[in-house]
């Protein structure tokens, strides 16, 4: 018998098909899957060539892993990119962070789907509060990323879109748990402690996770409506005073937040916020990535 409870086991297989569902449209199946304990020896020699490995962040600095085999990662990609999986042969090539970052939402949905599954289960206290924190495409570093310690493998075989493709996802976390036990395993004064680092836990998460909308304001400019309404593509606007050193953030009240350079990181439009000029700032030099499109017109 694999180790560890059937909560684990069961949660894992309809975690894994409702986030495939929800967040890519894509029908998984989980045709097997074994749960198994492994030194951390053992666990550097399961990823197998050109695989996604994520890597998680969970309770009390935990680190795990999630495993995609090649055929899962392109059934995932395609699903986002074509709308249906193809049953083409694979090309070779390693995974990249664009991958990652499209995987990531739905590996997130996973794991917490998996942990909701586990509220009233003891399999919890393990397998509980991991999330996606980072991508490798080569599984050499792990050795010094984590823990030497034994580690609960959940090997999941998997197929996707109606059977067009099938590979493998392994899940890897510590062993002997890091997070809370859930609230039926235990009683009194230690429940009422744990319910209530939980539901702390859980704001900060949606606090976190809030969106903050921010405008950059290159320059504004006013014109008659009769003129706006009169405007012909192609048509030039002079922008006064516009200057790339001088980019204004603008929260949804319109209140200046911050200024800065226009230039780019990686690739995207980026802004440098500048140092002593807005008090609203709190640290300098930040760098704010903003989305690959153009500056928006504002006036």
């Amino acid at each position: 018998m694999a180790e560890g409870g059937p909560g684990a086991d069961r949660g894992w297989r309809l975690a894994l098909a409702r986030a495939a569902r929800d967040q890519l449209s894509l029908s998984v199946e989980v045709t097997a899957l074994a749960m198994q304990r492994h030194s951390l020896a053992e666990l550097l020699e399961l990823p197998p060539q050109q695989a996604l490995i994520a890597v998680l962040q969970g309770p009390a600095e935990g680190m795990g892993l999630l495993i995609l085999t090649p055929p899962v990662l392109a059934a995932m990609i395609e699903a986002q990119t074509l709308g249906k999986v193809s049953s083409s042969p694979l090309a070779s090539r390693k995974p990249t962070r664009t991958d990652a970052a499209m995987v990531a939402p739905t590996l997130d949905a996973a794991l917490e789907g998996l942990e909701q599954t586990l509220e009233q289960e003891a399999d919890l206290h393990w397998a509980g509060g991991f999330r996606y924190a980072s991508f490798l495409d080569d599984p050499r570093p792990l050795g010094l990323l984590l823990e030497d310690i034994d580690y609960r493998v959940l090997t999941a075989e998997l197929s996707l879109g109606q059977g067009a493709r099938q590979g493998m996802i392994l899940l890897a976390l510590p062993a002997e748990g890091k997070g809370v036990m859930p609230a039926a395993q235990v009683s009194g004064p230690e429940a009422a402690a744990q319910i209530g680092q939980a539901f702390a836990q859980a704001l900060a998460e949606q606090v976190d996770a809030a969106r903050c909308v921010l405008d950059a304001v290159v320059s504004r400019v006013s014109l008659p409506l009769a003129r706006v309404m009169a405007l012909k593509v192609g048509e030039v606007i002079t922008l006064p005073r516009a200057a790339i050193d001088r980019i204004c953030f603008e929260g949804l009240d319109g209140r200046v937040l911050a200024e800065g350079r226009l230039g780019q990181n990686r690739g995207m439009r980026a802004i440098r916020l500048n140092s002593g000029e807005v008090q609203a700032r709190k640290a300098v030099g930040i760098e704010l990535a903003l989305r690959a499109e153009p500056l928006r017109q504002t006036g």
